[in-house]
């Protein structure tokens, strides 16, 4: 059997628009619940969410179980690892990969020294340094894809975050690196590392991600960004981000289960005390 198609890579590379949803509730059951709702792209958190190997290989079972349940309704998974530069990334990164996971988002990349060696970790050799241990992987389906070793380089997309200060000088350099499929700006850290903490909607925050998709663009590569607002969602999809992360399922749930109890609260203030 051939190695799936990375769906999410070929729309990238056609400059296709993909609609996210951040999945940080670390749940496997709720994964499958949203995979089936249509998202183009689902991010699993290992990050920020409580998250490990064994979770995010549970979440990627559930979204595969969506796939097959729910057919033209596929949610892609990227899974963001908690870290993917050094020794302790490589190995990380080579665990996720592992697990079956094809898209990887790797944060805190500033230099394209840095996203050189999270494409190194991703490719198997000669191109990288990925070690080759394909018979104990999901990945593989444990060999059932006879050639995954040789077409499994082409199938991993590289993803990358830009979220500093540091990072924006070096956007060029960064999305021009070989193997990185595509940049995402992380609004949040920016704005921290700008001294705007908590205010990425700051016009100096703005101004800089505008040039940083612009940035991107020019080197043929996907920009991607988290905009959990409507107007600030598709400020950055008109600008011409290409896969972007519409709202965070802990925040749905928040809002959702907030509007709901208010609901009736402002029901039991009108009646009044009880006459009991």
């Amino acid at each position: 059997m051939k190695v799936p198609v990375n769906t999410f890579k070929k729309a990238l590379a056609e400059g296709r628009t993909q609609l996210g949803l951040w999945v940080a509730l670390a749940d496997n059951f709720s994964a499958e619940l949203l995979a089936g709702i249509g998202y183009d792209w689902l991010l699993l958190d290992g990050e920020h969410a409580p998250n490990d190997v064994r979770s995010i290989l549970s979440q990627l079972q559930a979204v595969a179980s969506a796939q097959n349940a729910f057919g033209d309704q596929r949610s892609h998974p990227v899974v963001r690892v908690p870290l993917g530069t050094g020794e302790a990334g490589t190995a990380i990164i080579k665990q996720f990969l592992e697990t079956g996971v094809q898209t990887l988002l790797v944060p805190m990349v500033d230099t394209a020294a840095q996203a050189a060696q999270v494409v190194a970790a991703a490719k198997y050799p000669p191109e990288g340094i990925r070690g080759v241990g394909s018979a104990l992987g999901r990945g593989s389906r444990w060999q059932a894809y006879e050639r995954y070793v040789h077409e499994a380089n082409d199938e991993i997309c590289v993803l990358v975050q830009a979220e500093s200060v540091t990072a924006m000088r070096n956007i060029d350099a960064i999305a021009a690196t070989p193997g990185v499929d595509g940049v995402f700006i992380g609004p949040a850290d920016l704005s921290a590392s700008m001294g705007h903490r908590g205010n990425p909607g700051h016009p100096e925050v703005q101004a800089m991600i505008e040039h940083a998709v612009t940035r991107i663009l020019a080197a043929g590569k996907a920009p991607g960004i988290l905009s959990t607002s409507e107007p600030q969602a598709r400020k950055w999809l008109q600008a011409g981000a290409q896969f972007v992360a519409v709202g965070a399922d802990t925040i749905i749930l928040v809002n959702g289960a907030t509007q709901l109890l208010k609901t009736y609260r402002s029901d039991t203030a009108e009646q009044g005390p009880s006459s009991y």
